[in-house]
């Protein structure tokens, strides 16, 4: 360490110093191998005093007057050491060939008082070793460090935003970064602009289009984890309007920062809920723990975005057993496997916690064994099929895993006496517009009616299920969400596809998501249709944009035809909304939670609602898509389809004209 840090100034030295350095060098490397000759000649050290009979300064002044002019026509002070190779050999043999044949003509053939003759072939045969070893030592030395210095020197330049404790850290921990060069900090407290901190100049955040242009400021660090996300969301719009080209990257909330030491390994892309989620609000541990501590839980769709989710949470929560239901074997084998490990680092290893159960929920008779073997307390339905347009490609499989599903399951949880069962549903249900909304809000006044007849018509002392639907509109970073998908592209170097200028939706977090719907669950009555405040909703386009824009990179349009990345509309897609609803009716009630409330919707009562439920289970085991969409019209009030079914059997319906196809599979 010690070397490298002497190797700094030395690099840093003005090119005709660094020769006159060298030059220096040469200059002693003589007087020290004609010490050394007259010690391999005479076994003893000599003196440079002049006194007694050699005379070692004649050797000597002879060796530096003939070296140093040979030296320096020959180029041996042009050369770079630290990149010389091969090439320099040449002409440094040749030098020394003429430096040793005067040297041993003038002390050897022709002879110096005090010297003896054996001096001229000894010391060329020795500054030929030393100056050689000089070499190669500057190139060892100051080579790799040198490409280091030049490696560091060109790599893209980073501004760190926050001068605080964070940025501090994160400086330090930067300064052997390979990836980028830290080139000082962005804060916005005007005291500081002009100083400098850690050999760091701190500049002002209305600056940063000015030093893109004249430092090549590449990226900027966002280092303030304690700032609120509203702040953190401004400033981003501000580097965004700058027009300043720059990738922004973050650190995690300071909650996420381990006794607050800060590497770069924490640096992140900046998640979707930078883009665009709001303050989180604390959960109610009360309303958390009261259906899933100490007890058994079951999840459907548990290896889904929304259920795995779930899953995460429960297992927090300490519930006596968590029962994961889930089709799709990969899905199960990497949900349990997770939660396994996550039991494992809390210091829970209790066997069989976490129960993996491959099922469809459309099996009657495996859901009625799981729920009366392992008889949990409480149900979180999740499975579903929420894909628009791969429903509407699928309706009659779509319909049956939603509704007839959510049917299967609620009737075996009502009949063996299952405390809690939540729906997990979706805002394309109010007003739908595609198959997967009508078939949510069919299976959402499916538990309604279901919850009225158990109100009215249960034994005085039977135990009651309490239904009850949560309703929400996109989670970030599930499924089909957009936010992956915008992402890939913006790498793929675009285009971005949007399926229309206008269209909006709402959006909320994953985990946010899955605390409001265990929190929505506590507080049902029976038949609540809980509605979780997503917030404004948001013009997909202007997240598109944003997204180009925070990676450091332009939209190409025709305000600017230069730019990098074009957003190319392709039109709706089948069943596709512009907007999306999280209300059907105008009064919604609030509850204990600031962000969730309780809608008043309308539902057919259970005497009407079962013979129509029948009668779709009989259509759809022939598939008959006509009568299905008949009775999706009649049941679910303001379902109006946007597009054509595209649904295989249905086309073939439409093209039956020549006999070949009757209608039925």
């Amino acid at each position: 360490m010690t070397l490298e840090k002497l190797a700094v100034p030395v690099l840093a030295l003005p090119r005709t110093a660094k020769r006159a350095l060298v030059l220096v060098v040469d200059i002693c490397l003589c007087v020290l191998t004609v010490w050394l000759a007259f010690f391999l000649r005479l076994e003893e050290w000599v003196r440079f005093s002049g006194e007694g009979f050699f005379q070692p300064q004649w050797a000597v002044l002879t060796s530096v007057v003939l070296a140093v002019p040979l030296f320096v026509t020959h180029g041996f002070y042009r050369v770079i050491f630290r990149y010389s190779a091969l090439a320099a050999i040449g002409s440094v043999m040749r030098a020394f060939g003429l430096y040793g044949l005067l040297y041993a003509t003038l002390i050897t053939a022709v002879g110096l008082p005090g010297v003896p003759r054996s001096i001229g072939i000894i010391q060329p045969l020795l500054l030929l070793l030393a100056v050689g070893a000089s070499r190669a030592l500057a190139r060892f030395w100051l080579g790799g460090l040198y490409k280091d210095i030049l490696h560091r020197m060109n790599l893209p330049k980073a501004l760190i935003y926050g001068a605080g404790t964070a940025g501090r850290q994160l400086a330090v921990a930067m300064a052997n970064s390979q990836e980028m060069r830290v080139a000082g900090f962005l804060d916005d407290d005007d005291r500081l602009h002009g100083h400098v901190l850690n050999g760091l100049p701190i500049y002002s955040p209305d600056d940063l289009a000015g030093l893109v242009e004249t430092i090549g400021i590449r990226t900027v660090l966002l280092a303030m984890p304690t700032l609120s996300r509203r702040r953190r969301n401004e400033i981003l719009d501000s580097i965004r309007k700058a027009h300043a080209h720059v990738v922004v990257r973050t650190l995690p909330r300071m909650t996420d920062l381990a006794e607050g030491r800060v590497t770069t390994s924490d640096l992140r892309e900046l998640d979707v809920d930078d883009l665009l989620g709001r303050e989180p609000v604390s959960p109610n541990h009360i309303l958390l723990v009261k259906n899933i501590s100490g007890n058994v839980v079951l999840v459907t769709g548990a290896g889904g975005s929304i259920g795995s989710e779930l899953c995460r949470q429960i297992i927090k929560l300490k519930p006596a057993r968590l029962l994961l239901v889930e089709i799709s074997e990969f899905a199960l084998y990497a949900i349990h496997s997770e939660l396994e490990m996550l039991q494992s680092a809390d210091g829970r290893d209790k066997p069989h916690l976490i129960v993996p159960l491959l099922a469809s929920v459309q099996d009657e008779e495996r859901i009625r064994e799981i729920i009366d073997a392992w008889q949990p307390d409480t149900i979180y339905h999740a499975a579903a099929y929420k894909h628009v347009p791969m429903v509407e490609h699928n309706l009659a499989e779509g319909v049956k895993n939603n509704v007839l599903g959510t049917l299967i399951t609620a009737q075996a949880a009502i009949e063996k006496g299952v405390s809690d069962f939540v729906l997990i549903s979706t805002d394309k249900a109010v007003r739908p517009a595609n198959v997967m909304g009508a078939s949510k809000r069919l299976a959402e006044m499916c538990l309604q009616a279901l919850s009225q007849r158990i109100a009215t018509g249960s034994k005085q002392g039977a135990k009651k299920t309490t239904l009850s639907m949560v309703r929400f509109g996109n989670v970030l970073g599930s499924s089909g969400s957009v936010i992956p998908k915008f992402r890939k592209q913006i790498r793929d170097g675009g285009p971005i596809t949007l399926t229309h200028p206008e269209i909006n939706r709402f959006f909320m977090t994953i985990p946010e998501a899955a605390q409001l719907v265990i929190q929505a669950g506590a507080m049902a009555k029976g038949g609540d249709v809980f509605v979780l405040d997503m917030g404004e909703p948001i013009r997909i386009v202007d997240l598109a944009r944003r997204m180009v824009e925070l990676s450091g990179l332009m939209v190409r349009d025709e305000q600017n035809p230069d730019g990098d990345i074009e957003i190319s509309i392709t039109g709706l897609r089948p069943g596709e909304k512009l907007y999306e609803e999280l209300l059907i009716g105008d009064d919604p009630q609030p509850t204990v939670h600031s962000r969730i409330q309780r809608a008043r919707d309308p539902f057919i009562p259970w005497s009407q609602l079962e013979t129509d439920l029948n009668t779709l289970r009989i259509v759809l085991g022939h598939n008959n898509i006509d009568i299905i969409l008949a009775l999706l019209r009649k049941l679910v009030a303001g379902y109006q389809p946007t597009n054509e079914i595209v649904d295989w059997v249905y086309n073939e319906q439409l093209l039956s004209a020549d006999g070949q196809f009757d209608g039925e599979s």
